[in-house]
């Protein structure tokens, strides 16, 4: 005889000797994460190994307060950690469009750039009092008269020899001129005609004569003219040189222990030397009367990278948005005049550079998203290094000219955030995974449920509670919150460490409690909570018991009938999940031993339903076809389903209609069964009992409760129960049953009141046994079959 679960076996409650306090105000916060440690030992462990390809790849569920407690732990580790450098981008000025970067120590990168702000601003204005100076315009007028000198020298011997044959040399606007002369005076075109021909030849040989050592004196004209150019470009770098020298060498003199700032500086004071035309070109633009030249020499400014002056400790950089340019960075272009232009001032970070020297949390999922992010991502950390590269030139879309910044080195943790089927596809299809990623850190479901667990998570509970400025909870409003994260993670002996769902449930609880005006959160609140967040989901579970009710789905809760069992089906929709009774159907006749499963015929069922059905036609041969054929064709089938059907609770329902089949043996259909089982008939613990429980339940109460009704479930699935309070009632009432069973024959005994049997010495069963009903029943088959199988072969003998 099987009896009946009592009712303290079907709700493991909390012990409220344990909960110490008045409300969870009184409890001091948690300190460290619950339930964890062995993500807390991987993370330390990922942190602390500097060697190459230690990042982490931190997997769970969602709602288990992965980013939480990675953040919380990663905070702790770079409290203690230097303050990584500042990375700043400068000019290039012999390859402009390949920018050097500069690592400056923290803080430093921002000082520099407003020194050279300052230092450019200097350099325009004093420039420009150089060149306006009464020195520099000395200086200037000197070489303007030593080659001036030189041209009247060359004008006056000229002059002398054209004067003494006859010829003026004049010098005009637009040049020298010859012009014949006679008693001193300089002769028109006119006056020229009216001398005799001769004469007029005469002079116009002179004046070829003439001609031609003026055309010779003229070619040295461009040879001074570029010496003067010379000397004024000589004095122009001259002055500029002293002027620059003196506005650097207190920058110089500053930076001259930071590493790269006095290489860049020299290089800055060669470049304005170079290019001192462009500060004097500023003084007679009309146009720009009030420039800002530091907007005009943006080549001298510094492009801070990453700034580090206010970070304390090292960086923890969060990206939720990993596309490709904002992990690696990008180079941004402006639109002028119709062109597209940029330079190295454009350069942007990505989230690599600004967690370079500290960490990088990502969401694997966003990673993987993102089209090349990953591919960037790995390319970076196998490299060791930041190369900021156009998609489209990576891709070899385009071909322009465009910015080729130096690389960043960096040394970084990068923590990835996902699933766990994420990560064992990682490890499975891409071989640089676990190259880069040979840290995992695995968060669990749950934890243990003990007295002292008990405590600690209430005051987890409570540390919540504060955080979340909400009410504080009594005892009684723990333990029920207790009881349902028990629930949850379902397991009476476990508790389920999903922060999410708590916290939710939490916050809900307050609602309900500050609706009804209570002071403190208390179990009422609790339920209330968790009646509401059932409710707002059940709409779908309310139509289908509807539709079993008014009789369009069959489902029978009284009397008996042959081959037909009510079995429990579990439907999950998103992370609401209830239970919904279901009829197994089952026809035994005479044949070769073969077990139709009609979902699977038609491609219904999933591959974890067909293991089942073939698991319990392995059992039908194992006990009842050892020393006979096993005569029998039978077919099962899920009454009135139209969608897939999948997994193996059911094949202990789906055993027992069809051992209802063999043995016409009738089956009360005020009992449910669920549990799947092993080819020895054992029954095996399976998922939601407590849904499909309440599921069945449901119906029968509706129904009006006879005391008849009940349950069968696994032994293994007792530890698992957390009954909604009106089940239990019921159970204390006497009104409903829930028994637990090792074996499918004892499931047998509770549909059928009959006994399974014990076999005999010959291995024969009672006959009144249910055994006993089925080999018999298949006794007859193989006798007949074999019969048949013999007249068959006299008839073909005598044919």
């Amino acid at each position: 005889m099987i009896n009946s679960l009592k009712p303290n076996q079907l709700y493991h409650s909390c012990d409220l000797g344990q909960l110490l306090f008045e409300t969870t105000a009184d409890l001091d916060p948690l300190a460290e994460t619950i339930g964890q440690q062995r993500v807390l030992e991987s993370i330390q462990f990922g942190v602390g190994m500097h060697h190459e390809g230690y990042n982490l790849y931190v997997m769970g569920s969602a709602g288990l307060g992965r980013h939480t407690v990675v953040r919380r732990e990663l905070e702790t580790q770079a409290e203690s950690a230097a303050v990584p450098c500042d990375w700043c981008y400068i000019a290039n000025f012999q390859n402009h469009h390949k920018p050097c970067v500069l690592q400056l120590p923290a803080g430093v990168g921002r000082k520099l750039q407003r020194d050279m702000g300052q230092l450019v601003d200097d350099i325009f204005n004093a420039v420009q009092a150089a060149f306006h100076s009464g020195e520099y315009r000395r200086r200037a007028q000197e070489i303007n008269d030593e080659f001036k000198a030189l041209e009247d020298e060359m004008t006056e011997a000229l002059g002398k020899k054209a004067k003494l044959r006859g010829i003026a040399l004049r010098h005009t606007s637009t040049g020298y001129t010859l012009a014949p002369r006679k008693d001193g005076a300089i002769l028109n075109a006119d006056e020229f005609k009216t001398l005799p021909e001769e004469e007029q030849e005469k002079i116009e040989s002179e004046i070829a004569v003439i001609k031609e050592e003026l055309k010779s004196s003229m070619t040295q004209l461009p040879i001074w003219q570029q010496k003067m150019r010379k000397q004024f470009k000589e004095l122009d770098e001259e002055v500029t040189s002293v002027t620059v020298s003196q506005l650097i060498a207190e920058l110089e003199l500053a930076y001259l222990k930071v590493p790269g700032v006095p290489d860049y500086l020299a290089a800055v004071k060669q470049d304005v030397i170079e290019n001192m035309e462009q500060f004097r070109e500023q003084e007679s633009d009309e146009e720009k009367p009030h420039l800002n030249p530091s907007a005009e020499f943006s080549r001298y400014h510094i492009n801070i990278l990453v700034d580090n002056a206010e970070v304390q400790g090292a960086p923890i950089v969060y990206e939720d948005s990993p596309t490709y340019q904002n992990l690696i960075g990008r180079v941004e272009h402006m639109a002028r005049f119709g062109t597209l232009l940029t330079d190295f001032t454009m350069i942007k970070p990505g989230a690599l550079h600004r967690a370079n020297g500290g960490y990088l949390v990502l969401d694997a999922e966003q990673v993987l998203a993102n089209p090349f992010a990953w591919d960037g991502l790995k390319r970076a950390l196998s490299a060791r290094e930041i190369r900021i590269e156009p998609i489209e030139r990576r891709l070899s879309l385009v071909s322009t000219i465009s910015l080729e910044p130096q690389t960043i080195p960096i040394d970084l943790k990068v923590v990835m955030i996902g699933s766990r089927l994420l990560y064992y596809m990682l490890k499975a299809y891409d071989p640089e995974f676990s190259l880069l990623f040979k840290v995992a850190a695995d968060f669990a479901e749950d934890m243990p449920r003990e007295k002292q667990n008990d405590q600690l998570y209430a005051r987890l509970i409570g540390t919540l509670q504060q955080r979340e400025a909400l009410r504080g909870i009594t005892p009684e409003g723990v333990a029920c919150m207790i009881e349902e994260s028990a629930r949850r993670a379902e397991n009476g002996e476990k508790l389920s460490l999903h922060m999410g769902s708590l916290t939710d449930l939490m916050k809900e609880a307050d609602y309900w409690a500050n609706k009804a005006d209570h002071e403190y959160i208390g179990r009422e609140d609790v339920q209330a909570a968790v009646k509401a967040q059932v409710r707002r989901v059940d709409q779908l579970r309310e139509q289908l018991h509807e539709e079993i009710l008014s009789g369009t789905l069959l489902i029978s809760t009284e009397g008996v009938q042959l081959a037909q069992v009510n079995a429990l089906s579990v439907i999950q929709m998103g992370d609401h999940m209830f239970g919904v009774p279901a009829r197994v159907s089952a026809t035994a006749r005479m044949g070769a031993g073969q077990v139709i499963d009609i979902e699977r015929e038609v491609e219904q069922a999933g591959t974890l339903h067909s293991k089942g059905v073939l698991i319990l036609s392995s059992y039908l041969a194992s006990r009842y076809a050892k020393h006979q054929p096993l005569s029998v064709s039978a077919s099962l089938v899920f009454e009135q389903t139209y969608g897939a059907i999948e997994g193996d609770s059911a094949s202990a329902a789906e055993l027992c209609a069809l051992l209802s089949a063999l043995g016409d043996l009738p089956i009360k259909q005020s009992l449910a069964i669920t549990g799947s089982i092993n080819q020895h008939g054992e029954m095996q613990a399976i998922g939601g009992v407590c849904e499909k429980i309440e599921g069945f339940f449901d119906i029968c109460d509706k129904r009006g409760l006879t005391g008849k009704e009940g349950v069968i479930i696994p032994l293994a699935n007792v530890k698992d129960l957390m009954l909604r309070h009106r089940v239990i009632e019921a159970v204390e009432q006497g009104k409903f049953s829930i028994y637990a069973v090792t074996h499918v024959e004892q499931a047998m005994e509770l549909l059928t009141n009959k006994i399974a049997g014990t076999p005999n010495a010959d291995g024969l069963y009672p006959l009144d046994s249910i055994n006993g009903h089925i080999q018999l029943r298949l006794a007859e088959w193989t006798a007949l079959r074999l019969q048949y199988a013999g007249q068959q072969g006299q008839e073909d003998e005598a044919e």
